[in-house]
């Protein structure tokens, strides 16, 4: 039997064992590569696991209808909160982004997005459908955007102030502001044309759109091919959420 993860949303929520040792068996690997992503030291993985372990912890709160990538979007903001805003030479705000970036097409500006989240032209233009010809261009050409914008400016500039720039996107939404459902729909090809116009005016004229978009494209490619901890790899993470895999007397007695 499949034990989905809206069965571990529940019974995480309810504190069983069997919840708590599925989410640590299938994504550590999840919150280790998203930490090595953004982060060359990683992230401390048994930090994340004891704060999401708490009671209440709002990861396990919400339900979505595709809930294990609403879930991997989320996971994937909890593990970003604990690492530090890197110190930079040359700060860039979100509001001079957004004004600089407002010529660009909904694509284009997801292409620049992926920048600042330390994704490569070839790996960008994979996770948008586009080449990493196409990437680099768009990309150059918004870097000249934002150099007409700033004092002081340089070539790595937006993924500089990545982390810093993600956080006040995340934080912006508005009212007319789009859910997870709506950019999956339109990445499953679900969505109506009348829809997909209406999305892309909204994430045109919304930087808290741009980012969540991105975010969920990102989510496909973070499950790809992440392979779930076997029980020797799993047993400490179960260990330290003290959800051990009880034996029976039988098993302890031929191990």
């Amino acid at each position: 039997m499949v034990y989905t993860c809206f069965e571990m949303i529940r019974d995480c929520r309810a504190d069983f064992p069997e919840g708590w040792r599925h989410f640590a068996a299938s994504y550590v690997p999840v919150i280790n590569r998203i930490g090595k992503q953004y982060s060359a030291t990683g992230v401390d993985i048994d930090a994340i696991l004891l704060s999401v372990r708490k009671p209440g912890a709002s990861l396990f709160q919400s339900m979505d209808p595709s809930p294990e990538r609403w879930f991997v979007a989320e996971l994937r903001q909890v593990v970003l909160a604990t690492l530090p805003l890197p110190e930079t030479e040359i700060a860039l705000d979100l509001a001079t982004v957004a004004d600089a970036l407002a010529p660009l097409s909904m694509v284009e500006k997801q292409a620049a997005w992926l920048e600042t989240m330390r994704y490569d032209d070839a790996v960008a233009g994979e996770m948008l459908r586009i080449s990493g010809t196409t990437v680099e261009k768009v990309r150059a050409r918004a870097a000249e955007l934002i150099r007409g914008k700033v004092d002081a400016w340089r070539r790595t500039l937006l993924a500089e102030n990545g982390l810093a720039l993600g956080r006040e996107a995340a934080a912006g939404a508005g009212k007319d502001c789009l859910t997870a459902k709506a950019f999956l729909d339109i990445l499953d090809g679900r969505t109506t044309w009348g829809n997909k116009e209406m999305i892309e005016r909204q994430v045109n004229s919304c930087w808290h759109c741009v980012d969540h978009f991105c975010r969920m494209v990102e989510v496909i490619g973070l499950l790809r091919g992440c392979r779930p901890l076997t029980d020797t790899e799993a047993a400490p993470y179960w260990k330290l959420l003290g959800v051990e895999e009880k034996r029976s007397g039988w098993k302890r007695l031929f191990a």
